[in-house]
């Protein structure tokens, strides 16, 4: 990099990173102009510096890297070691040979590079070492040793493995496929040994397993290996700068970023498989369009491993395989590869026993698809189009005039469409390829850098300002479900400006997405603004019941909803339920709108609609999605609340562990919903006494949310109360109070001076001076409380009943013992109707009554 560009780039660094989101936003697009790379640079360092605690990670992390050099040197001595050589270089760090001479023998070193500057490769650094210590098989290259150099930079000793990759040992074609089996096998076995201690690879390719000398595999890299619980876990969508999959292996879901378990692992298993049988892998993403190779990889089934092997044979002139054994092999591997989950192999030993039959000569258990089932499966897939040829064969004589008489526009329009395909595929090319049309897709390849580069190479479509609107809709809204809501709002706002020239539905949808952004970024006037103007519009400018309208509707709930006006976002959203009810609307978007009327409904107090709303929305997801997708842990976080709600603090907390399982597997331990899970678990854990285990977690929920938030957010605070709630049990009271008008502080500046949350601050706040013994504080404090409860929620909710007999309590310390008993009175007999008669506030609530007329008939007498 030129000096004088590293130095602007630092400047504009320096100058933005101070600002807000969205001026940020303007300020870089003018500052930069039409150097798109500059622009991805500055956000990278920008997103960098908010994600880790270090000061460069990420791409800024290779220009720290060639002045720092690197921490260990060929000949330098690391512990009893002392490096020879470079064995490979990864995404996690450097690979070197080093020999011991006292025993002599020789080892692999794993050192992280440049470690001091990335907490979060140092965690997944430190993963992977305890992964590779709980693992000890044969097929897998045990750890030896761990610890850190003088700099404090980790790192591992491995078993070295003097071997070469699996696709390099078969390379030629000229080993039996017996023998090609049983290594294979030897590979299954290492890989559900993994399973059967609760990891899953993630990353299974020929690259990560090497043949010895002696014929044995060994297993390696287990850098994006996770723990998986009951066996199954998800793909977290990104980590910064770190390599998360490679596509050419990696199962369907995993490039949806779905859940990631181990029949994710079957399938990188089944195309190595593949790969091994016919030395091509299922879908050849190295050379033709990337768009058809997308196709091939997202809807259609792979070639028969057969007929590849006897393409390969005829052009090499090799002998020929018995056929009835090939079409075993096609079942076998097919079925390892197929992109139906429920049709694949349910576990790595289910495909061993299937290999250990084809060996045997025995009879598969798998069976090859039936018609009827791809006959399903392709009118699933081509639902439109299969209605469409339906009609077309009943209505064809009669179709034939007006066919000839809009030949020409029709013709005209395919004309259109083709040259828009074709922008499509140079599109899809650039991003594939990285521009290079000679190099084909790497096999390497990772999500991440196809989210980045797909934002940069988009501008190759500035003649179809409809495509590209389109597309920067698309990875505008995959950056926010990443959390990188800076580049979200970029390319939202580039979406909107190439859309508003084109179609109606396409402009309003970019406002819509534009909105729920606005949500996620805490500024909810500006949210309301933008999905009503959509809702107008798409009311004005689109026939009734459009897809687009109840999308609006739908968002114009949510953002209700999120002000806490929940009596206006409850017609609004059932509105959208109305619309979303229709025949012809997914079930998902549906499921979405009950989930979302279900919310309102619990923040409105109205805990029997939203149990079963929760409960139906439940049932939906599960058979939408599967159990481990983050909308079923919407719900159990719901059903969660409300149990808590209700004073069932065991099994809120048990609803909410469950719900924060699936979503760690699913996105990673340093998510801002993983870190809404720990906050949710942790509340329930302070209610049930166990303060000690809730502060933990939740220093580490606000840690995550303040990195991606920043310091004024609602889930900030939502962390930040429980932290008070805490600080109180302990009572550590200034610390308490202080959490508290901070909680009140973000909570106003959020949602202003009217909204339940901020009379959830201010009632915690009484209850710390109450705690503390500061009576006229905490009255005041709990007056405005019920003021906002009754408000925001009405005078019936449980947050009015606690916090009315809060006050009671305020009022019973300072001797009142007439108005102590109105006021706790009133709010036992709120409560009394809504919660578990063993709650706390309610036992809390009799004790404070008897004491009340303990001290009145005493006062009597």
């Amino acid at each position: 990099m030129e000096r004088n560009r590293w130095e602007r780039l630092q400047a504009l660094f320096h100058a933005a990173s101070g600002m807000e989101a969205t001026e940020r936003g303007v300020f870089l697009r003018k500052a930069c102009g039409e150097d798109a790379e500059l622009l991805d640079d500055i956000l990278a360092m920008i997103e960098e510096d908010r994600a880790t605690s270090g000061l460069l990670d990420g791409r800024v992390e290779g220009l720290a890297a060639r002045v720092l050099g690197e921490a260990v040197k060929e000949g330098q001595k690391v512990g009893p070691y002392r490096i020879e050589r470079v064995l490979g270089e990864g995404g996690m760090g450097t690979v070197f040979l080093a020999s011991r001479a006292d025993l002599a023998s020789v080892a692999a070193i794993k050192v992280l590079r440049d470690a001091w500057i990335s907490p979060a490769r140092r965690k997944r650094f430190a993963e992977e070492q305890r992964v590779l210590a709980q693992l000890n098989h044969p097929g897998i290259a045990r750890l030896m040793d761990a610890d850190t150099l003088a700099d404090g930079t980790p790192y591992f000793v491995m078993e070295y493995v003097d071997g070469v990759p699996m696709d390099r040992y078969f390379a030629g074609g000229g080993r039996p496929i017996e023998e090609r089996l049983r290594l294979f096998r030897e590979v299954c076995e290492a890989v559900r040994y993994a399973h059967q201690h609760a990891v899953v690879h993630r990353d299974l390719k020929p690259s990560n397993i090497l043949v010895d000398s002696r014929g044995a595999v060994k297993l390696l890299d287990f850098g994006i290996a996770k723990q998986a619980g009951e066996y199954e876990v998800a793909a977290d969508l990104t980590r910064t700068g770190l390599r998360l999959l490679t596509p050419a292996y990696a199962s369907p879901e995993q490039l949806r970023g779905e859940r990631a378990g181990v029949q994710s692992d079957v399938y990188s298993l089944g195309v190595i498989l593949y790969e091994l049988l016919t030395g091509r892998l299922p879908f050849d993403m190295s050379k033709g369009s990337p768009v058809e190779a997308l196709r091939k990889v997202s809807e259609r089934e792979p070639v028969r491993p057969s007929l590849v092997a006897r393409r390969v044979r005829e052009k090499e002139g090799t002998g020929a395989t018995d056929g009835a054994a090939w079409a075993d092999l096609d079942v076998l591997c097919l079925k390892a590869v197929h992109k139906d989950l429920t049709q694949r192999y349910a576990s790595v030993e289910a495909l061993m026993r299937d290999v250990d039959h084809y060996l045997r000569r025995e009879p598969l258990e798998a069976r090859p698809d039936t018609l009827g089932y791809r006959l399903s499966k392709f009118v699933r897939r081509r639902r439109a189009e299969v209605a469409a040829a339906a009609v077309v064969a009943m209505t064809l004589a009669a179709m034939a005039g007006l066919f000839l008489v809009r030949l020409a526009g029709e013709r005209n329009a395919a004309l259109a469409e083709a040259a828009r395909t074709q922008r499509v595929q140079r599109f899809m090319l650039n991003l594939f390829q990285g521009g290079d049309e000679t190099a084909g897709p790497s096999k390497d390849l990772t999500v991440a850098m196809l989210v980045d580069r797909g934002s940069r190479e988009a501008r190759i479509l500035d003649k179809d300002p409809a495509v590209q609107g389109e597309l920067y809709q698309t990875l505008g809204g995959i950056y926010q479900k990443l959390g990188n809501l800076e580049k979200a709002d970029i390319l939202l706002r580039e979406s909107l400006e190439r859309r508003k020239s084109g179609r109606p539905a396409g402009r309003l949808e970019t406002l819509v997405a534009l909105g729920l952004l606005r949500v996620d970024q805490a500024k909810l006037d500006e949210a309301e603004k933008l999905v009503r103007e959509a809702l107008d519009g798409s009311r004005r400018e689109l026939p009734p019941g459009h897809p687009v309208t109840a999308l609006a509707t739908d968002a114009l709930g949510r953002v209700l909803e999120e002000k806490g006006d929940y009596e206006a976002a409850i017609p609004v959203l059932e509105e959208a339920v109305r619309l979303r009810s229709a025949p012809a609307v997914s079930r998902a978007d549906l499921a979405a709108s009950l989930y979302e009327l279900s919310n309102a409904h619990f923040y409105a107090g109205h805990y029997a609609e939203a149990e079963e709303l929760n409960q139906r929305v439940l049932s939906m997801n599960r058979e939408l999605y599967g159990n481990q997708h983050p909308r079923v842990a919407d719900c159990l976080v719901n059903l969660g609340a409300i149990q808590h709600d209700k004073g069932h603090y065991r099994e809120a907390e048990s609803y909410h562990r469950q719900a924060l399982a699936i979503t760690r597997a699913f996105y990673g331990e340093d998510h801002h919903r993983t870190a809404s899970g720990m906050t949710m678990v942790a509340r329930a854990l302070v209610f049930q006494q166990r303060t000690g285990e809730a502060v933990e977690m939740l220093r580490q929920a606000l840690a995550i949310q303040e990195r991606v938030f920043g310091a004024v957010h609602p889930r900030v605070a939502s962390a930040l109360n429980e932290l008070g709630n805490s600080a109180i049990r302990l009572k550590r009271y200034d610390e308490a109070k202080a959490a508290f008008r901070r909680v009140i502080s973000i909570y106003r500046e959020v949602y202003g001076g009217r909204h339940n949350l901020l009379g959830t601050g201010t009632s915690n706040l009484g209850s710390a001076h109450l705690a503390a013994g500061e009576y006229a504080e905490a009255e005041r404090f709990f007056r405005e409380a019920i003021a906002m409860f009754e408000q925001t929620q009405g005078p019936d909710h449980v947050n009015t009943g606690i916090a009315r007999v809060k006050l009671g309590r305020t009022l019973l310390r300072q001797r009142k013992y007439t108005e102590a008993e109105v006021s706790t009175q009133t709010g036992y007999q709120i409560l009394i109707q809504q919660v578990n008669p063993s709650a706390s506030w309610l036992q809390s609530a009799r004790a404070d009554i008897a004491e009340i007329q303990a001290a009145l008939g005493k006062a009597a007498r």
